[in-house]
Protein backbone atom coordinates (compact mmCIF):
# COMPACT_ATOMS: atom_id res chain seq x y z
CA UNK A 1 0.00 0.00 0.00
CA UNK A 2 1.63 3.23 -1.06
CA UNK A 3 1.17 6.63 0.55
CA UNK A 4 -0.68 7.82 -2.55
CA UNK A 5 -3.50 5.38 -1.77
CA UNK A 6 -3.76 6.42 1.88
CA UNK A 7 -5.99 9.26 2.95
CA UNK A 8 -5.93 11.26 6.14
CA UNK A 9 -7.97 10.70 8.20
CA UNK A 10 -8.56 7.18 6.95
CA UNK A 11 -12.16 6.11 6.45
CA UNK A 12 -11.21 2.46 6.93
CA UNK A 13 -9.89 2.87 10.49
CA UNK A 14 -11.38 4.47 13.55
CA UNK A 15 -8.49 3.92 15.99
CA UNK A 16 -6.05 6.46 14.53
CA UNK A 17 -5.87 9.80 12.76
CA UNK A 18 -2.98 8.56 10.60
CA UNK A 19 -3.27 6.75 7.28
CA UNK A 20 -1.92 3.47 8.65
CA UNK A 21 -2.15 0.12 6.89
CA UNK A 22 -4.49 -2.33 8.60
CA UNK A 23 -1.65 -4.59 9.79
CA UNK A 24 -0.05 -1.77 11.82
CA UNK A 25 -1.66 -1.24 15.24
CA UNK A 26 -2.49 2.29 16.33
CA UNK A 27 -1.21 1.50 19.83
CA UNK A 28 2.44 1.73 18.77
CA UNK A 29 5.36 4.13 18.45
CA UNK A 30 7.14 4.83 15.18
CA UNK A 31 10.65 6.29 15.25
CA UNK A 32 12.95 7.82 12.68
CA UNK A 33 16.13 9.86 12.37
CA UNK A 34 17.39 12.40 9.87
CA UNK A 35 20.95 13.48 9.18
CA UNK A 36 22.31 16.14 6.82
CA UNK A 37 25.59 14.61 5.71
CA UNK A 38 27.31 11.60 7.23
CA UNK A 39 28.30 12.65 9.79
CA UNK A 40 26.38 15.87 10.15
CA UNK A 41 23.51 17.49 12.01
CA UNK A 42 21.33 14.57 13.19
CA UNK A 43 18.00 14.44 14.99
CA UNK A 44 15.49 11.76 15.84
CA UNK A 45 11.92 11.52 17.06
CA UNK A 46 9.10 9.22 18.08
CA UNK A 47 5.45 9.46 17.03
CA UNK A 48 2.48 7.87 18.83
CA UNK A 49 0.55 6.24 16.00
CA UNK A 50 -2.90 6.57 17.56
CA UNK A 51 -2.78 10.40 17.62
CA UNK A 52 0.11 11.23 15.29
CA UNK A 53 1.63 13.25 18.15
CA UNK A 54 5.40 13.65 18.45
CA UNK A 55 6.16 12.20 21.89
CA UNK A 56 9.89 12.86 21.89
CA UNK A 57 12.48 14.69 19.80
CA UNK A 58 16.24 14.93 20.24
CA UNK A 59 18.74 17.07 18.38
CA UNK A 60 20.05 18.29 16.16
CA UNK A 61 23.50 17.20 17.28
CA UNK A 62 26.57 16.14 15.29
CA UNK A 63 26.20 12.43 14.49
CA UNK A 64 25.10 9.85 11.94
CA UNK A 65 21.74 8.59 10.78
CA UNK A 66 22.37 5.06 12.09
CA UNK A 67 23.20 6.41 15.56
CA UNK A 68 20.01 8.47 15.49
CA UNK A 69 17.90 5.47 14.45
CA UNK A 70 19.47 3.36 17.22
CA UNK A 71 18.95 6.01 19.88
CA UNK A 72 15.35 6.59 18.76
CA UNK A 73 14.48 2.92 19.30
CA UNK A 74 16.11 2.80 22.73
CA UNK A 75 14.51 6.13 23.68
CA UNK A 76 11.06 4.74 22.76
CA UNK A 77 11.62 1.55 24.75
CA UNK A 78 12.96 3.39 27.80
CA UNK A 79 10.00 5.78 27.70
CA UNK A 80 7.52 2.90 27.49
CA UNK A 81 9.18 1.14 30.41
CA UNK A 82 9.28 4.36 32.47
CA UNK A 83 5.56 4.97 31.83
CA UNK A 84 4.57 1.33 32.48
CA UNK A 85 3.19 0.95 28.96
CA UNK A 86 3.58 -1.86 26.46
CA UNK A 87 3.33 -1.49 22.70
CA UNK A 88 5.39 -2.21 19.59
CA UNK A 89 8.11 0.12 18.35
CA UNK A 90 8.42 0.52 14.57
CA UNK A 91 11.64 1.52 12.82
CA UNK A 92 12.54 1.54 9.14
CA UNK A 93 16.24 0.95 9.90
CA UNK A 94 17.50 -2.62 9.56
CA UNK A 95 20.90 -1.52 10.86
CA UNK A 96 19.48 0.06 14.02
CA UNK A 97 17.24 -2.94 14.67
CA UNK A 98 20.29 -5.23 14.48
CA UNK A 99 22.28 -2.93 16.77
CA UNK A 100 19.44 -2.92 19.31
CA UNK A 101 19.00 -6.70 19.26
CA UNK A 102 22.77 -7.13 19.70
CA UNK A 103 22.75 -4.39 22.39
CA UNK A 104 25.70 -2.67 20.71
CA UNK A 105 25.87 0.28 18.30
CA UNK A 106 28.48 -0.77 15.78
CA UNK A 107 29.21 2.78 14.69
CA UNK A 108 32.39 3.77 12.90
CA UNK A 109 32.01 7.42 13.95
CA UNK A 110 35.42 8.47 15.31
CA UNK A 111 35.21 10.16 18.72
CA UNK A 112 35.77 13.92 18.67
CA UNK A 113 35.12 16.67 21.22
CA UNK A 114 32.13 17.68 19.08
CA UNK A 115 30.41 14.29 19.28
CA UNK A 116 31.53 13.26 22.77
CA UNK A 117 28.11 13.96 24.36
CA UNK A 118 26.37 11.92 21.65
CA UNK A 119 28.74 8.98 22.07
CA UNK A 120 28.13 9.14 25.84
CA UNK A 121 24.41 8.86 25.07
CA UNK A 122 25.11 5.83 22.86
CA UNK A 123 27.03 4.21 25.74
CA UNK A 124 24.10 4.90 28.09
CA UNK A 125 21.68 3.37 25.56
CA UNK A 126 23.86 0.27 25.24
CA UNK A 127 23.98 -0.05 29.04
CA UNK A 128 20.18 0.31 29.19
CA UNK A 129 19.81 -2.48 26.61
CA UNK A 130 22.21 -4.75 28.52
CA UNK A 131 20.11 -4.25 31.65
CA UNK A 132 16.64 -4.36 30.05
CA UNK A 133 17.02 -6.23 26.77
CA UNK A 134 14.29 -5.44 24.25
CA UNK A 135 11.20 -5.53 26.47
CA UNK A 136 8.81 -4.48 23.68
CA UNK A 137 8.23 -5.81 20.17
CA UNK A 138 10.63 -4.16 17.74
CA UNK A 139 9.11 -4.26 14.26
CA UNK A 140 10.61 -3.36 10.90
CA UNK A 141 8.51 -0.67 9.17
CA UNK A 142 7.96 -1.98 5.63
CA UNK A 143 8.51 1.23 3.66
CA UNK A 144 8.09 -0.40 0.25
CA UNK A 145 4.63 -1.73 1.21
CA UNK A 146 3.40 1.00 3.57
CA UNK A 147 5.13 4.21 2.48
CA UNK A 148 7.35 6.32 4.72
CA UNK A 149 7.32 5.65 8.46
CA UNK A 150 5.04 8.21 10.18
CA UNK A 151 8.01 9.62 12.13
CA UNK A 152 9.81 10.46 8.86
CA UNK A 153 11.21 13.99 8.68
CA UNK A 154 10.26 14.32 4.99
CA UNK A 155 13.66 15.47 3.73
CA UNK A 156 14.41 12.89 1.03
Amino acid sequence: MSNSKLINPPDYRHDTVLPLPMEVPAEAIAVDAACSGNPGPMEYRGIYLKTGQEIFHYGPVHGTNNIGEFLAIVHAMALLKQKGLSMPVYSDSRTAIIWVTKRKAKTTLPPTPENAPLLQLVARAEAWLRQNGTPFPLVKWETERWGEVPADFGRK
